[in-house]
């Protein structure tokens, strides 16, 4: 079995795919987005259907962005306390002295 960071070296560790809220209600909304905009299709004209879509493609773009500063802040954040808790590890162990 290879490494997480053999596994990172080689590509073989996406995030972005594989991160999918647990959250109950999520496949329900999504669901609703889901049928919203196929109601929004059938009763928008087609060029501002092509509007819609445009900016459903940019908010898309963006949520991505804001996705990817959140796993990258979150990861140096545990990471720095990861630094603060094995930097002070001496600090709970008892001397045998």
């Amino acid at each position: 079995m290879k490494t997480i960071l053999e596994e990172l070296y080689d590509g073989n560790i996406y995030p972005d795919e594989l991160i999918t809220p647990k959250d109950p209600g999520y496949n329900l909304l999504n669901q609703k987005i889901s049928d919203m905009i196929d109601m929004l299709k059938k009763k928008l004209p087609e060029e501002d259907y092509k509007l819609f879509e445009m900016f459903m493609d940019l908010r898309c773009e963006s949520s991505s962005m804001e996705a990817s500063a959140s796993f990258i802040y979150g990861f140096k954040l545990g990471t720095l306390i990861m630094i603060e808790v094995l930097s002070g590890r001496d600090e709970l162990i008892r001397s045998q002295e």
